[in-house]
């Protein structure tokens, strides 16, 4: 099961980074109706991607590997949780931006969203991927024992 776990830990993971890769894609040109539409639907591939390395960690942490006790007093670990907030954090207001693009798309329409808001998007975004980068650096000092206290 340890290893069933890790596997789904691991595939929601490279789903994430993926999910966030295609935001930026899709961010650098123009918004269309077609380009909005993926947009929103990455976005919730990214939210349940999110839920899943959430809920499969937490799972993995608790009940199977090295044990909470282990986890809690890896300095790398703690790193690795706190990055993981902070960008969920930074996907709220990409999300709901998104979210609020569902009217003009249902309409047929391209939103409307003024430049330095598209601007602030695109940066949240990009500081996502380097969180996540940063998260991958401690996932593998944390996998080497790197951090114990």
């Amino acid at each position: 099961m340890s290893a069933l776990l890790a596997f789904v830990h691991h595939l929601a993971a490279f789903t994430l980074v993926a999910a966030v890769a295609v935001e930026l894609v899709l961010l650098r040109d123009d918004l269309t109706v077609a380009s909005a539409r993926r947009l929103l639907a990455v976005d919730a591939v990214l939210g349940g991607a999110a839920g899943v390395v959430l809920a499969a960690g937490l799972l993995r942490v608790f009940y199977f590997e090295k044990g909470a006790s282990f986890y809690f007093q890896n300095a790398a670990f703690l790193a690795k949780l706190a990055l993981f907030i902070v960008v969920a954090l930074l996907s709220i207001y990409p999300t709901v931006q998104y979210l609020s693009w569902r009217t003009a798309l249902r309409e047929g329409r391209a939103p409307a969203i003024e430049a330095a808001r598209m601007r602030r998007i695109r940066r949240l975004v990009h500081w996502e991927l380097a969180g996540i980068a940063v998260l991958i650096l401690c996932a593998a000092l944390m996998a080497r024992g790197i951090g114990s206290f």
